[in-house]
């Protein structure tokens, strides 16, 4: 299912410079898509529009041919699901087990398949020790490995990161790196924000530069 921005653009409320200007970026599953640029250029608020937590002042965000504008931010979030910066700011069980269980309560999925999601995630993700611990007291790296199973239980299309390789050592990145290669291997499209330069190319099939709030091609469709 394909994600797609068509003449994307977007002005904060208080502002009177676009942030964003005709951003024309298609998303595949299956791929990892790299967004780079300079503080400041509009990654996060791309991003941001891009799961309906902003909405576009112009111009169209479509999955599946489907403007998302008309779909409410919970049926977005079960299609396009977002791991902030900080996964600190997304957890608020008091243990592993319920964080990756609490968004499936919500889609009515029934007892026995929510504990066949929680069990599949947590071994997935190599957290399974850990199903009774209280989430805070994880490392940074366990922690984004929770919401990366809280988010991947509800079977989304598409999981974006934003900054995913903020505070973690040289071996993390690589584990995080491995474990987005096995989410794109399972069909999932992969989004991620980053200025980490040797984590993009290990990683990233495709690289979207933005510069001054405008695709530094032109395009977003390359690579």
């Amino acid at each position: 299912m394909l994600l797609e921005t068509q003449d994307l653009a977007y002005t904060y409320p208080a502002g009177k410079q676009e942030i964003l200007h005709e951003i024309n970026i298609r998303f595949r599953p299956g791929e990892i898509a790299a967004i780079t640029g300079d503080n400041g250029c509009g990654k996060t608020t791309l991003t941001k529009l891009l799961v309906g937590i902003l909405r576009p002042g112009t111009g169209r965000i479509c999955l599946g041919g489907n403007d998302i504008a008309a779909m409410s931010l919970a049926e977005i979030g079960r299609q396009i699901a977002y791991v902030f910066q900080n996964p600190a700011q997304q957890i608020f069980c008091t243990s592993v087990e319920q964080e990756i269980g609490y968004g499936l309560k919500n889609l009515g999925l029934g007892r026995n398949e929510i504990e066949q999601r929680i069990s599949h995630y947590l071994d997935y993700f190599e957290l399974s020790e850990y199903r009774q611990t209280f989430p805070l007291s994880l490392s940074q790296g366990e922690k984004q490995r929770l919401m990366l199973a809280a988010v991947l239980a509800m079977h989304p299309r598409y999981v974006i990161l934003d900054e995913p390789t903020t505070g973690l050592d040289i071996y993390r990145r690589k584990l995080l790196g491995d474990y987005l290669l096995r989410i794109k291997k399972d069909g999932y499209g992969v989004i991620f924000v980053s200025h980490q330069v040797k984590f993009i190319k290990a990683y990233a099939d495709r690289v979207i530069r933005i510069e001054d709030g405008r695709l530094s091609d032109g395009r977003g469709d390359c690579g």
